[in-house]
């Protein structure tokens, strides 16, 4: 699989592959085939239970939120800063087949300079609702505090970081390895509102927003925030697009602001329902955050995956492609484009799953399926618009 351009040229990568190289050799833990890695309960040295611990981040999405309130003075947006923090971690635990039982810490570092301590109390506010929010729909989480540093010389403005253990029985974690021919993939989509969303969301996540964040945004924000992205990036990459905060987004409600930083939809308590209906019939669950639509190559032995009924493109991406001219080869790699979720089942077990996504207002639908490979190695194929993309 070819890098994007769309990433390489800012100093970040979607396929990560040197980060993956260096840790081939680390121990996969008990099942290398899940989407997280699995430990054994090292806590009480129970054979049946197993312990997953998770970290990731909002990364570069809080460059935005800072200029966001510097153009706007809405403080609140560092809320959904939060969400995104919580959420790219419990949605990956959540395809391992935890939904309960989480503890959270987070660490926040700060430029003291640009960061004010009322933006620091709002995040910590937003973690606190979030899990509120989440806890109606029984995904329990306890915040077990944190972090927050002044680290001026590190970071330019502000990131915000987590970290997720969960304890659960070897029995319900979710194996990767059993996905196999025969399986279709079904796809949740990453926008609209779902029962636990307030506002409508754009479906862009998390992933990707170096490179949403330039390519949307014009180049007078260059100069007003120099403090909001690397002066190591080319200036011909740096906020190179057309938009301003302000603007409507064509098709959707939201301000392009507002929809390049809608906060990223949880699916956990969507797969908690899921669980409790018919695990046996749940082979896998993909999140879709760094990858991209590619990030299923990273699972499965020796398949074909086929995507041919994908989404119709949400207005963020289709934005960014016609104001870029960006192809689709370049964006399936860095963008979820339109579902952030695959689940991979019998196609007997179809509708039942549909109907469960429904009563969530959560879109989905059959987006592909899975067939051996014939080069023995994991394979994609996107059809699109009468196109086809392998990877």
């Amino acid at each position: 699989m070819a890098e994007s351009d769309i990433y390489l040229s800012r100093g970040v990568s979607s396929s990560k592959n040197e980060i993956h190289k260096a840790i081939k050799n680390i121990d996969p833990g008990i099942f290398p085939g899940a989407f997280c890695k699995v430990l054994p309960d090292t806590l009480t040295r129970d054979p049946d239970y197993c312990l997953l611990m998770h970290a990731d981040g909002a990364g570069t999405k809080s460059s935005l939120a800072y200029l966001y309130w510097k153009e706007t003075g809405d403080i609140s947006v560092f809320r959904g800063i939060a969400i995104d923090s919580l959420v790219m971690n419990l949605d990956d635990l959540a395809c391992v087949g935890a939904v309960d039982g989480f503890l959270l810490s987070n660490t926040i570092g700060r430029n003291k300079f640009f960061i004010p301590g009322e933006i620091i109390q709002t995040i910590i506010e937003g973690f606190s609702e979030t899990i509120q929010t989440l806890a109606q729909y029984g995904i329990n989480i306890d915040l077990c505090g944190g972090e927050t540093a002044d680290v001026g010389d590190l970071v330019r403005t502000l990131i915000v970081d987590s970290t997720i253990t969960v304890r659960m029985p070897r029995r319900q974690v979710i194996d990767l390895d059993k996905v196999r021919p025969g399986d279709v993939i079904i796809g949740f989509a990453s926008y609209g509102q779902s029962t636990w969303e307030n506002v409508y969301n754009s479906g862009i996540g998390s992933n990707g927003l170096t490179a949403a964040r330039h390519d949307c945004f014009s180049n007078i924000y260059a100069d007003k925030y120099p403090e909001s992205f690397s002066p190591e990036i080319p200036p011909t990459l740096v906020y190179c697009g057309k938009g301003r905060i302000e603007d409507p987004l064509e098709g959707t409600s939201l301000t392009l602001g507002q929809a390049v930083l809608s906060p990223t939809r949880t699916y956990t308590p969507l797969i908690r329902n899921l669980l409790q209906h018919d695990p046996n019939n749940i082979h896998g669950l993909v999140h879709c955050t760094g990858g991209g639509q590619t990030k299923c190559l990273k699972f499965g032995n020796g398949i074909h995956y086929i995507k041919d009924n994908l989404f119709p493109i949400p207005p963020v991406f289709s934005y960014i492609i016609r104001t870029k001219g960006y192809n689709l080869q370049e964006m399936f790699p860095v963008y979820n484009m339109g579902h952030r979720l695959e689940l991979f089942t019998v196609p007997s077990a179809v509708d039942d799953i549909l109907a469960i996504a429904k009563e969530s207002n959560i879109e989905a639908r059959i987006i592909g399926h899975c067939e051996k490979s014939t080069s023995g190695i994991n394979e994609l194929t996107i059809q699109h618009n009468k196109e086809q993309y392998t990877f």
